[in-house]
């Protein structure tokens, strides 16, 4: 029987019926090709993004869990993104426990429960998983399914900034700019908020043009706001414009 092929670009051909022989089309391209038919149009990308799921692989478990999450070429399903997530997860893959952590912390197709977010958070932490330190940083500044610890928070937060975390950064800013976990010192929190800001994170920005404006350097600080703006999400823009605004 010859083996289904796919003419062409593979991300413009039509996926072949049945996961089997999804599977072997995938198993004979090159990379590059690989690469083109699962990361483009998420119409075209779907059914075989799924074969990969269903064939087992931790990342097709969890890239198809984020297009079910968020309606990507399928219909928006969080309890079937929430079941690939937690396949993943099971396997000891960080970005699946990630995900199932995210799931537990928001509540995404399962009840939302912050000590079963901080478990699965700290399994991907433990891997190195940046955003994890970073989510499972949140939870202890908070006390959120933990103890508050200021101090966990801070390292957590640390570690993620080390592996070049630009949102992470920000937050070790406001430790340092807070006395959260460490002693307050302005200077470091302003280099961080620095590193942030030329990470390209709103929030780092925004929050080095305020250090830059209480020290009178209004001319940078002006460019900080502007980039912050420019790179804000509509709700955190308009929130920002309103702290901005003259008061009357």
């Amino acid at each position: 029987m010859p083996r289904p092929a796919v003419q062409g670009s593979a991300a413009d051909a039509p996926a072949p019926s049945g996961r089997a022989a999804r599977l072997q089309v995938l198993a004979t391209l090159p990379p590059a090709q690989l690469a083109e038919l699962l990361s483009g149009d998420p119409v075209k990308a779907a059914p075989w993004v799924q074969a990969t799921a269903e064939a087992g692989l931790p990342e097709g478990q969890v890239r198809f869990g984020r297009m079910l999450l968020e309606g990507l070429g399928v219909p928006r399903d969080e309890a079937a993104a929430y079941g690939w997530f937690r396949l993943a997860a099971r396997t000891g893959d960080a970005e699946g426990q990630n995900m199932t952590g995210r799931c537990f912390e928001n509540g995404w197709g399962v009840a939302a429960d912050p000590a079963r977010a901080a478990h699965w958070f700290a399994l991907a932490a433990d891997q190195g998983h940046a955003w994890a330190c970073y989510n499972l940083g949140h939870l202890y500044l908070d006390g959120l399914g933990v103890v508050k610890d200021h101090d966990r928070a801070f390292a957590l937060y640390r570690q993620a900034a080390d592996a070049g975390h630009s949102r992470a950064m920000s937050l070790v800013g406001r430790c340092f700019e807070e006395g959260w976990g460490v002693a307050a010192d302005p200077q470091e929190a302003r280099r961080w908020y620095r590193r942030s800001a030329e990470g390209g994170y709103f929030r780092g920005q925004y929050n080095l043009a305020t250090l830059l404006l209480a020290d009178g350097e209004t001319e940078a600080a002006a460019t900080w706001f502007e980039r912050a703006l420019a790179g804000a999400p509509p709700a955190s823009r308009a929130a920002m414009q309103d702290r901005l605004a003259p008061k009357s």
